[in-house]
C-alpha cells in the first residue's frame, strides 16, 4: 500500500547511548506528558490586556472581517477587568502539536524527524496512510449519510420483533458484519444514535448500557478483519509489508472466534439483567399517519424542526422529542440512489484495492490511495450532482424548518423574559411591602405613574409588561437591519446555503475525521524522535529479553497485554501502533545485526497479537484509547446519555479480558498449526 520510497533499505540506528543526553531525557518526558494530556485534557487560561484585545477587534470590524464587536460586559466590584481571559484547550488535537513545537524549539528534533514522521521511513509512510484512510472514509460516511445503515438497522429491528434476546443477537450480528466492510466510524456514527433512540422509546429498558457498550465493542472487534477498516491496521500492514489479503487471512479466525464466544458472555453473564436486556421489549409505536408519512432527509438543516440538542429535555420526557425518536427508528429516511451508488462504489473500491495490493506481492510499488482518492472524487461528484438536482426541495425544507425553529426559540426567549420581569416585580413589591407602612399608598403611586405614562391596566404588573414587552423586539429588529455585511457573515451565509443545497456533501465533510490528520502526523514525528534519541532501541532490547525468556507464547501474550494497556496511555491506539511497530522493527534489526534469526512462529505471533490488541484496546480503560471512543462519548452526550470514565472502565474490563483471552488463545493455536520454528519470512 505504500510508495516505492518506503521500500528502499534504510539503516536503523540502534545506538542506546543517546538516552544519557539531556535532550533525549526531555523527549521521553514530553512524550509521556503528552499522552497523559490526551488521557486527561485541560485548559490553560491566557490573559490578554483588554486594551489590546479591544483594539484588535475594532480593527477587524473596521476591515469588515467581523461585525461590530460586543465587548465583554462582565464587571467585578463595578469595574471592568484589565484583562480578557481565554481558555486554550490542551487535548488530543493540540497537545501533540505543542509537544512537537517544543521539541523543535529545544533542538531535540529536527529535519530528519519531521521528514520521517510525515514523508515516511522504514516502510511506514504517514501521508499515504492518511490519504488512503480519509478517501475511503468519505465513501463510507457518504453511504451512512444516505440512511442505509439506519434503514438496515430498522429492518433488523423488525426482524427481531419484541423478543429481547433475539433482537440483541440480530443487532450484534448486524453491527459485526457491517463494520467488517465499511469500518467502525460509520457504525458508531449511525449505530450509536439508533440505539439511543431505540432504548429511549422502550418503556422497560431502564438503561441503554448493554446495547451501547455491546455495539461499541463489536465495532472495534470487527474492525480488525480488514486493513481498510481501521487506520491502525494500515500502519501495521505498511510497517511489515503485509498484503491486505494475507493480513485478513491471519486475523479473521481469531476475530470471528472472539465474536462467537463473546455474545453469550454478554447476554448471559455481563448484562444478565431484565432491566438491561428484557425478555420481551415493550416498544411504543407510531400513529398510522406518521408511519405513512414520507420521511425527510435528516441531513437537511432543521428538517425535523429540531432545536439545539442542548436545549431539549435531558430526561427524554418531552412528547415531541419521543415522537421524533420514534420516527428516526420506525420511519427512517433512505436515499435509494445514493445508497445503491455508494454501496456499489465501496465494494468496487475495496475489491480493486485488494486485487492491486495482492498483485504487488509486498513490494508496495503503487500507493493504494491512487485507487481510493479517484473513487472518493466520484462519490463527491455524485453527492454534489444529486444535491444540485434536488436543491429546490431541500432549500424549501430548510427554510420552513428554520422559520419554525426561530419561532419556537422566540417564544421561549419571551417566556424567559416575562419570567425574569415577574420575579423582579415580585421582589420589588415584597421589598416595598416590608419597608412601607401604608401599602395602598405604594399602589396609588404606581397607579399614578401608570396614568402619567398613558397606560391602563387592571394591575401594576400588566402596566410594566405592556411598557417593556414591545421595546426589546423593536430594538433587536433595528439592530439586525443595520448590521453591515462582513467576511464572517458571508462565510456563515455561504455555509448555510451549502448545507441547504448540498446536505449530503456537507454532512459527510462534517463527519470526516479531519482531526485525525494533525494528531497522527504529530504522533509519527514524536515516535520518530524516540527512535533517534535511543529510546525505541532500549524498548526493543527489553522486548528481546522478554521473548528469550518466555518464547512464542510469551511473545503473543506479552504483546497483546502491552498493546491494550498502551492504547490508554500512548496517544490512543494509533499512537500505540506507531510506537510498537517501531519497537518491533528495531527488534528485527537487532537480530539481523547479531546474525540470529527470529522464528517464523514467534515473529508473526507478535505482529498479529499487536493487531488484535490495538483494535480491541479501543474498549478498555479510557475513552481516549481511540478516537472512535471519543466520538462515541460525544454522540451519547448529545443524546443525553452520560457515561463516566469510571463506568466506562468498569463495564469494559470484563469485556476486554474475555476478548483478549479468546483472541490470543485462538491466535496461538493458529500460529502453532500453520507456522514453524524456521526463520521468519519478512515478506
Amino acid at each position: 500500500m505504500l510508495s516505492h520510497r518506503a521500500s528502499s533499505p534504510e539503516v536503523q540506528d540502534l545506538n542506546t547511548s543517546h538516552i544519557k543526553q539531556w535532550r533525549s531525557i526531555i523527549t521521553l518526558i514530553v512524550f509521556v506528558l503528552t499522552n497523559i494530556n490526551v488521557l486527561f485534557p485541560f485548559h490553560i487560561p491566557v490573559y490578554i490586556p483588554r486594551v489590546l484585545w479591544t483594539a484588535f477587534l475594532n480593527v477587524l470590524s473596521a476591515l469588515r472581517i467581523i461585525p461590530l464587536p460586543c465587548h465583554p460586559t462582565r464587571v467585578r466590584n463595578g469595574k471592568v477587568g484589565a484583562f480578557v481571559v481565554f481558555r486554550f484547550p490542551m487535548n488530543f488535537f493540540t497537545a501533540p502539536l505543542v509537544a512537537d513545537l517544543f521539541l523543535l524549539a529545544i533542538l531535540a528534533i529536527g529535519k530528519k524527524e519531521v521528514h520521517d514522521g510525515t514523508i515516511g521511513a522504514h516502510n511506514i509512510v504517514p501521508y499515504d496512510i492518511m490519504l488512503f484512510f480519509l478517501s475511503l472514509a468519505y465513501i463510507a460516511i457518504s453511504v451512512d449519510a444516505s440512511g442505509l445503515i439506519r434503514w438496515l438497522a430498522f429492518k433488523v429491528l423488525q426482524k427481531g420483533g419484541k423478543v429481547g434476546h433475539r433482537l440483541f443477537f440480530y443487532l450484534y450480528a448486524f453491527f459485526f458484519g457491517l463494520t467488517t466492510f465499511i469500518g467502525n466510524d460509520p457504525i458508531i456514527l449511525s449505530g450509536t444514535a439508533f440505539l439511543s433512540y431505540m432504548t429511549r422509546v422502550s418503556s422497560n429498558i431502564k438503561h441503554p448500557r448493554a446495547w451501547i457498550h455491546t455495539q461499541f465493542s463489536v465495532a472495534n472487534i470487527a474492525s480488525a478483519i480488514l486493513v481498510s477498516s481501521n487506520p491502525t491496521n494500515l500502519v501495521l500492514a505498511g510497517a511489515f509489508k503485509i498484503t491486505f489479503i494475507k493480513y485478513t487471512a491471519n486475523v479473521i479466525v481469531p476475530v470471528l472466534a472472539t465474536g462467537v464466544v463473546l455474545f453469550p458472555f454478554l447476554l448471559y453473564i455481563i448484562f444478565h439483567d431484565e432491566s438491561l436486556i428484557p425478555s420481551s421489549i415493550k416498544m411504543e409505536d407510531l400513529p398510522e399517519e406518521l408511519k405513512n408519512k414520507k420521511p425527510i432527509n435528516p441531513n437537511i438543516p432543521y428538517a425535523k424542526n429540531e432545536l439545539d440538542e442542548r436545549e431539549s429535555d435531558p430526561n427524554g420526557n418531552d412528547e415531541q422529542e419521543k415522537q421524533l425518536s420514534l420516527e428516526e427508528i420506525l420511519n427512517p429516511f433512505l436515499d435509494k440512489k445514493g445508497a445503491m451508488f455508494g454501496a456499489v462504489l465501496m465494494a468496487a473500491t475495496l475489491i480493486t484495492v485488494l486485487a492491486i495490493n495482492a498483485a504487488s506481492q509486498g513490494t508496495h510499488e503503487r500507493p493504494v490511495f491512487w485507487v481510493t482518492m479517484p473513487a472518493a472524487f466520484v462519490m463527491f461528484c455524485f453527492d454534489l450532482g444529486m444535491g444540485w438536482l434536488n436543491r429546490e426541495e431541500t432549500r424549501n425544507i430548510a427554510h420552513e424548518g428554520r422559520r419554525r425553529v426561530e419561532n419556537v426559540q422566540a417564544e421561549r426567549a419571551e417566556a424567559r423574559r416575562k419570567s425574569v420581569v415577574q420575579e423582579e416585580l415580585d421582589t420589588s413589591v415584597s421589598c416595598e411591602s416590608n419597608n412601607s407602612i401604608d401599602v395602598p399608598n405604594v399602589k396609588s403611586e404606581s397607579s399614578t405613574t401608570a396614568m402619567r405614562s398613558g397606560k391602563r391596566g387592571e394591575n401594576d404588573q400588566e402596566v410594566v409588561e405592556k411598557e417593556q414587552t414591545p421595546r426589546e423586539p423593536e430594538k433587536l429588529e433595528s439592530n439586525s437591519k443595520t448590521e453591515p455585511t462582513t467576511l464572517a457573515s458571508l462565510i456563515a451565509d455561504t455555509y448555510a446555503w451549502a448545507q441547504a443545497t448540498f446536505p449530503t456533501t456537507m454532512t459527510v465533510f462534517n463527519h470526516l475525521p479531519f482531526t485525525l490528520v494533525p494528531f497522527a502526523f504529530c504522533m509519527f514525528v514524536m515516535v520518530q524522535a524516540l527512535v533517534t534519541k535511543g529510546w525505541v532501541p532500549v524498548f526493543a532490547h527489553g522486548w528481546d529479553h522478554w521473548v528469550e525468556k518466555t518464547g512464542t507464547i510469551g511473545a503473543i501474550g506479552g504483546m497483546g497485554f502491552i498493546s491494550v494497556i498502551l492504547c490508554n496511555f500512548a496517544g490512543t491506539n494509533i499512537g500505540t501502533t506507531i510506537l510498537l511497530s517501531r519497537v518491533i522493527q528495531a527488534w528485527q534489526e537487532i537480530h539481523r545485526r547479531n546474525g540470529t534469526a527470529i522464528s517464523d512462529r514467534t515473529f508473526w505471533g507478535t505482529v498479529y497479537s499487536m493487531a488484535l490488541g490495538v483494535n480491541y484496546g479501543a474498549f478498555s480503560l479510557a475513552f481516549s484509547a481511540s478516537l472512535a471512543g471519543m466520538l462515541w462519548r460525544d454522540i451519547l452526550g448529545r443524546k443525553h446519555i452520560r457515561i463516566g470514565g469510571l463506568e466506562f472502565a468498569r463495564v469494559n474490563l470484563p469485556i476486554i479480558a474475555i476478548t483478549m483471552v479468546v483472541g490470543l488463545t485462538v491466535l496461538t493455536a493458529q500460529i502453532y498449526i500453520v507456522r514453524d520454528g524456521s526463520p521468519y519470512n519478512a515478506v
